[in-house]
């Protein structure tokens, strides 16, 4: 790999002062809640209550923004925990819809993908175990977080993720009320739009002290553009304990069964030539594999954590997490199959298959792309304080297994499937009845880490922080096709040091340092040899070199009762960065993951939170980012001259603007972003332009006017100017032109793919209490 010097410049600070504190016997942030970091006792709470509920106070030694309750329940309710964080600094989301329900949506944080955040609820961690993505609309309803914190550099010590070198999203549910209540919400929207949410709070039950509520939700839309309708059950819940001096013991669970629309990803001549015209056909025809309903997408998950804090004495205290996951969805597709001509791996089968409804040997079937996935864990620490010290040290322990087959459906004459969910009982068979498939594989991956850390008080005002964190990642699988390839193994392990520095300027003002590492093994497809036409055409390798990154922080936080803001500037230096896409290899579409080689990032977030008077609120953040490769990209024996282009998916600029009111009978708030030019290929010879959205919400209390009771009723305006835009990228590509290697060969193009930015709606939402 050709490398070329890159430049320190703005982390060059905050490394020369994180590397002096790791020298010295210093400690380490430990702690995933912000209020369990170390800070001296004494210190006063000198700002008010945000109403805007966008920039509560923080005090750990990084970069941190946090959304609050007081700011999601003024937003859509079916708005998913991306587009709720859309605001803060560096959070750049692509959403393909405007109610958030559909998959097809991504979000970057300082240029960093979606499967390089770790995303936590509840403590439990809800990134896909084998390809590191998370989805939103899966999450908890609105109605039910308390908060969602966006840590947008790194992952704190004790967190069960994997990779995370693009920050943290955590999402915090409500607890349970003290006194038996009610909630229920009823909205209707634009595209036949309609939701009930309805939640029942026990209040403490008897003299057991448990508590515990239960909601429900149903959602359901038309395509905002083209045929189809997407729909959403979803049950959240949770049980909680507290007793004596800090105790507490909870079970949550969140239960999500969707059926969702993958909205078609254009290239650039696709939208240049169609715009929004580009959608699947809303009528089927014989030999038709774009019509609609072969691209809805059903799934069913259910996540349960089990968080326990316990105070062992006054200088020891226990916190262990368990956690579980089920899984099992389908990501179809149209295609078509002959009877004859067939291959299972590189095996050619000799006897025909059946197709039900094949006419001259040819019909078209549901393509499935299914996952079933389990997964469960438990990460664990002991707190020691001891003096001046803080000491943690945990264990974690993560199982997972992941069954990913590629199989076919029969469909009927009007295009319906046999079967939505692709269960291979239902799948199409070869003559001797193995399963017809161009992916059939079994992934087990285990994850064993181990953390120590200690945060000294070294004055009142100062706290160094120093830690250390080992995780091995191992992966046995077996790839089920006829072929040269039959088990698979992986064993990755990576040491993890970070050091961090806060400091108490007075009540008001922190400084603060960090220093992190992270990395990320291969996902796991990279494993696993792919077939087409009975040829390889895709080489499964476990020589894949891990991502490794170090990064670094150093800002500003100032905590006043009028005026809050933060600003952060930041560094990162990538080894081996690793950047998913989906390539074409002899017409068959696969999953890839590209070795970009070396990148270095620098730039600045900032936040302000104004609020002049009683129930105002104004919020400004903004990010710059240079993010650049290092190195010259491989692509068979010649080089692409990448070497100083701009990373992908990276814009230089991005802005975001909000506001509140709420004067105790009306209130309202506003919300624009602009998002800069991105670049969707290495080569930078492809971008879409910078584009900016607008959010706006009105509403009313109600409660004076009738009963007393919480009744609020508003209208939420999502994305009002409605531009005709690309929102995200969503397959990069090495070059989209024809470009000349180092080396003299013609290295030929391909084309990116886009989400198509959503369109305009309005939601009117009556809330209601019991």
């Amino acid at each position: 790999m050709r490398r070329r010097r890159s430049c320190a410049r703005l982390g060059g600070v905050a490394l020369t002062l994180a590397t002096l504190l790791a020298a010295s016997s210093a400690g380490a942030q430990v702690a995933s809640d912000p209020v369990e970091t170390t800070e001296p006792a004494e210190i006063r709470v000198v700002g008010k209550p945000d109403p805007a509920g966008l920039l509560p106070d923080q005090r750990a030694p990084k970069a941190q923004s946090a959304i609050s309750a007081d700011f999601i329940v003024k937003q859509a309710p079916t708005l998913n925990a991306f587009q709720l964080v859309t605001l803060l600094p560096g959070a750049n989301v692509a959403s393909s819809d405007p109610y958030g329900l559909s998959t097809s949506s991504s979000l970057t944080l300082r240029g960093l993908g979606q499967d390089e955040i770790g995303v936590l609820m509840e403590g439990a961690p809800q990134n896909d175990i084998g390809y590191y993505y998370a989805y939103p609309s899966q999450f908890a309803d609105p109605e039910n977080l308390k908060r969602i914190t966006l840590a947008q550099g790194s992952v704190d010590i004790d967190s069960p993720t994997l990779g995370g070198a693009g920050g943290l999203l955590s999402l915090t549910l409500d607890d349970p009320k003290a006194r038996p209540q009610a909630l229920a919400d009823l909205s209707l929207g634009s595209y036949a739009a309609r939701r009930g949410f309805f939640r029942i709070d026990s209040g403490t039950i008897g003299t057991t002290g448990l508590k515990a509520f239960l909601s429900y939700s149903n959602t359901r839309a038309d395509n905002w553009r083209g045929a189809g309708y997407d729909t959403r059950q979803h049950v959240d819940a949770k049980l909680l304990d507290e007793w004596g001096a800090g105790n507490r013991a909870s079970l949550a669970l969140s239960y999500n069964d969707a059926n969702s629309s993958s909205y078609p990803s254009p290239t650039l001549a696709d939208w240049n030539a169609q715009g929004r015209g580009f959608n699947y056909d809303a009528r089927y025809s014989e030999g038709n594999t774009n019509y609609w309903r072969l691209y809805r997408a059903p799934f069913r998950n259910l996540y349960a954590s089990a968080p326990v804090h316990l105070v062992l004495n006054d200088r020891l205290a226990l916190d262990t997490t368990t956690y579980l996951q089920f899984g099992y969805g389908n990501s179809p597709y149209g295609t078509q199959l002959t009877t004859t001509g067939n291959y299972l791996g590189t095996e050619k089968l000799a006897q025909p298959i059946a197709l039900p409804g094949a006419v001259d040997g040819l019909a078209t079937v549901l393509g499935n792309y299914t996952g079933d996935q389990m997964r469960t864990g438990n990460v664990s620490k002991l707190t020691l304080q001891a003096g001046r010290h803080k000491i943690t040290a945990g264990l974690w322990f993560d199982y997972g297994t992941d069954r990913v087959t590629q199989s076919y459906i029969s469909i009927d004459a009007d295009g319906q499937p046999v079967d939505r969910w692709g269960y291979r009982a239902k799948a199409i068979r070869t003559a001797d009845g193995r399963l017809l498939a161009y992916e059939n594989q079994r992934t087990v991956t285990v994850t064993k880490g181990f953390f120590v850390a200690d945060s000294i008080a070294v004055t009142p005002r100062l706290t160094v922080d120093a830690g250390f964190k080992g995780v091995d990642v191992l992966r046995n699988g077996r790839n089920y096709l006829p072929g040269p390839q039959d088990k698979v193994r992986k064993d990755s392990f990576a040491a993890l040091p970070r050091a961090a520095i806060h400091y108490r300027l007075d009540d008001r003002q922190q400084l603060f340092a960090n220093i992190t590492t992270n990395f990320r093994t291969p996902n796991e497809f990279t494993l696993y040899n792919s077939y087409y036409g009975g040829e390889l055409v895709a080489q499964g390798t476990n020589a894949l070199k891990n991502e490794y990154s170090v990064s670094q922080e150093i800002g500003y936080r100032f905590i006043g009762e009028q005026l809050s803001a933060s600003v952060t500037g930041f560094h990162y230096k990538f080894r081996n960065r690793q950047l998913a896409t989906v390539i074409d290899q002899g017409g068959a579409q696969v999953n890839a993951t590209l070795n970009a080689g070396g990148q270095t990032s620098y730039g600045i977030d900032a936040e302000i939170d104004y609020r002049p008077i009683a129930g105002v609120s104004l919020y400004l953040s903004g990010e710059y980012l240079h993010a650049r490769i290092d190195d010259d990209l491989p692509v068979g024996a010649d080089f692409l001259p990448t070497s100083g282009k701009r990373a992908v998916s990276s814009p230089t600029v991005q802005f975001g603007a909000g506001g509140t009111y709420d004067d105790g009978r009306v209130f309202g708030s506003i919300a624009s972003k602009y998002i800069g030019r991105q670049y969707s290929s290495f080569m930078n010879d492809e971008s879409i332009k910078g584009y900016a959205t607008l959010d706006l919400s009105v509403g009313l209390h109600l409660a004076e006017w009738l009963d007393g009771k919480r009744t609020d009723l508003r209208v939420n305006a999502i994305n009002v100017t409605d531009p005709h835009v690309l929102s995200g990228v969503q397959s990069v590509s090495t070059n989209a032109q024809d470009v000349i290697g180092r080396n003299g060969t013609v290295i030929s193009g391909s084309a990116p793919a886009y989400y198509i930015g959503s369109g305009a709606a309005v939601m009117a939402t009556l809330s209601r209490a019991f």
